[in-house]
């Protein structure tokens, strides 16, 4: 993979079940891409602020319900933030209510997905994602 074709992936996780499910799909999807684990959104915003996640070519993974800050309220402060408001935001969580989904998409996220509960699922999906995400021009 070339340096202008990486994509440094910030997921936003909190569950360590799920951050494994996540490696484990990459792995088996032989996604190269980095993986930076941030476990709320307090920690997500001083990665990406602080440079541990390169500015160029990134996207978040984000999970809403986490302790600490949640999603939706790292949301506010990314969009509030000028040198973060163009980073893309795929939400990736369990929650299926509808007041959460019109929430992010309120916040211009690039996708609002359920996890699937199925682990072969949940690989199909980030194979989608993998998919997107090399087709995509992303700043």
């Amino acid at each position: 993979m070339t340096d202008d074709r990486i994509l440094h992936i910030l997921l936003v996780e909190d569950d360590e079940v799920d951050v494994m499910n996540v490696k484990r799909a990459f792995e088996k999807n032989k996604i190269l891409n980095p993986l930076y684990v941030a476990v709320n959104g307090l920690e997500a915003l001083t990665m990406l602020r602080d440079g541990t996640v390169p500015a160029a070519r990134r996207l978040v993974l984000l999970d809403l319900n986490m302790p600490g800050m949640g999603g939706i309220e790292f949301l506010r402060e990314l969009r509030a933030d000028p040198r973060l408001r163009p980073t893309p935001v795929v939400v990736l969580t369990t929650s299926g209510d509808e007041k959460d989904r019109i929430d992010a998409y309120d916040f211009h996220v690039a996708g609002y997905l359920r996890k699937p509960v199925e682990f072969p699922s949940f690989m199909e999906l980030t194979a989608a994602l993998n998919k997107y995400w090399t087709l995509v021009d992303l700043p």
